[in-house]
């Protein structure tokens, strides 16, 4: 996921010098847009939930099959200067992983599906280039709150009766970066951002010695999001 990241990241580099090329002198769309002290738009979007585990001992690892949700959510931004906003990014995600625990013979315990739901709160600050004629470059970055709706976090039952628990709360850093292009009516941005946990979500096994969660030290999310923002 890392590596992916960067690619986007390195391309996104590259395609500056081309933009800064086919913008010389273009008819400028929505020129005042940027210029309100307050903005409101939505984004819909795609993601990708990886976990990253600490392990106590050194044996085989979890192995996380992904796949892909979706996300949607609003935007309420504060406009502090021409180059830096204030950004408030509620929105809704989901996902599915598959976690496979080494050990097992049997697939209904070796197997555990982790569906979840989060509600997340992210407070971001975005700090922008220069508006090159249609288009405005960005990097984005801040702290978020995500309620978990599938945690599982007060359940009495654990692994032992197949059910995975996870914290109901997570605390998260995010880093991304995309591009504005303002069209004739509105702007639209596509953009790509990684989500990292710095809160433990695992909720042990009640048996200190599960083969589940007995040598799992932490566990953390790791996600991708890919979205397209309408203001």
């Amino acid at each position: 996921m890392k590596r992916l990241f960067f690619l986007f990241l390195g391309m996104f580099l590259l395609t500056l010098p081309l933009m800064a090329q086919f913008n010389e002198k273009p008819v400028l769309n929505i020129e005042n847009k940027d210029k309100k002290f307050l903005n409101y738009g939505y984004y819909l979007g795609f993601n990708q939930y990886d976990f990253k585990f600490d392990y106590k001992n050194n044996t085989p690892d979890v192995l996380v099959d992904k796949s892909f949700g979706f996300t949607v959510g609003l935007i309420g931004e504060m406009r502090i200067n021409e180059f830096l906003d204030l950004r408030f990014e509620p929105g809704l995600a989901y996902n599915l992983r598959t976690l496979g625990f080494p050990g097992f013979d049997e697939e209904r315990d070796a197997l555990r599906e982790v569906k979840s739901t989060y509600i997340n709160f992210p407070l971001l600050l975005k700090v922008s280039t220069r508006r090159l004629g249609n288009f405005k470059p960005f990097i984005i970055g801040g702290g978020s709150a995500s309620l978990n709706l599938g945690s599982n976090e007060t359940s009495l039952d654990d692994n032992s009766s197949g059910t995975f628990r996870m914290t109901k709360w997570v605390y998260n850093y995010e880093l991304g970066f995309g591009i504005d292009f303002y069209l004739e009516y509105f702007k639209f941005t596509p953009s790509i951002r990684g989500v990292f946990a710095i809160t433990d979500e695992l909720v042990p096994d009640v048996d200190p010695n599960s083969p589940w969660t007995g040598n799992i030290d932490a566990m953390r999310t790791r996600g991708l999001f890919i979205n397209f923002t309408f203001e």
